[in-house]
């Protein structure tokens, strides 16, 4: 099935999905023997660029195949981080697979900026993890911070965003400010 035909609208005017499958799940073993494996979504999404101002793909916590395909398909990186100590072990693999992909994929993917996600300003390991990745990444770092919330974990259970399902909430609000913060460094 084509990009295009996969496309499904949301309710929300001017945002479509491309909603992942069960046959995503084998995908990262049939591409492993597939020529151009690294560029088959850049390959799909291509006629779907002129359709839109953004198209946001979210990848899985890992660095497989589907992940590379996300990297060397995109123009700039926003990258999660989740205020716990060990979410920062991952960051340093991350910023050497980003190299190699600028090295052999895609030499223009920058990084638009990190985001502090399941944020707790109660905790100091919450603050010690926010000091360092600002610290190894000096003006990339949102100042909207996603908070651990209730509310932002049942939204998707109702099959809705976190503004569809409670536009006041501190979860809403956070999403609101990085969305703003994103669109002032485009």
């Amino acid at each position: 099935m084509s990009a295009e035909t996969a496309l499904r609208p949301t309710g929300v005017q001017g945002l479509s999905i491309l909603p992942a499958t069960l046959n995503l799940a084998g995908a990262e073993i049939e591409l492993v023997s597939a020529l151009s494996r690294e560029l088959r979504l850049k390959v799909a999404l291509q006629k779907l660029v002129s359709r839109f101002d953004f198209i946001c793909i979210d990848c899985p916590p890992s660095l497989g195949l589907l992940t590379l395909n996300a990297l060397a398909a995109a123009d700039r990186l926003l990258i999660p981080v989740q205020a716990e100590y060990f979410a920062l072990e991952g960051l340093g693999q991350l910023t050497r697979v980003i190299e190699l992909v600028r090295a052999h994929l895609n030499p223009e993917l920058e990084i638009l900026g990190v985001v502090i996600t399941m944020y707790d300003g109660r905790t100091n390991s919450a603050a010690q993890v926010v000091a360092e990745v600002e610290r190894h990444f000096p003006g990339l770092t949102f100042s909207s911070k996603i908070p651990r919330s209730v509310r932002l974990a049942e939204a998707p259970s109702f099959g809705a965003s976190i503004l569809q399902f409670d536009a006041k909430s501190k979860g809403a609000s956070a999403y609101t400010g990085l969305a703003e913060e994103v669109l002032a460094r485009e």
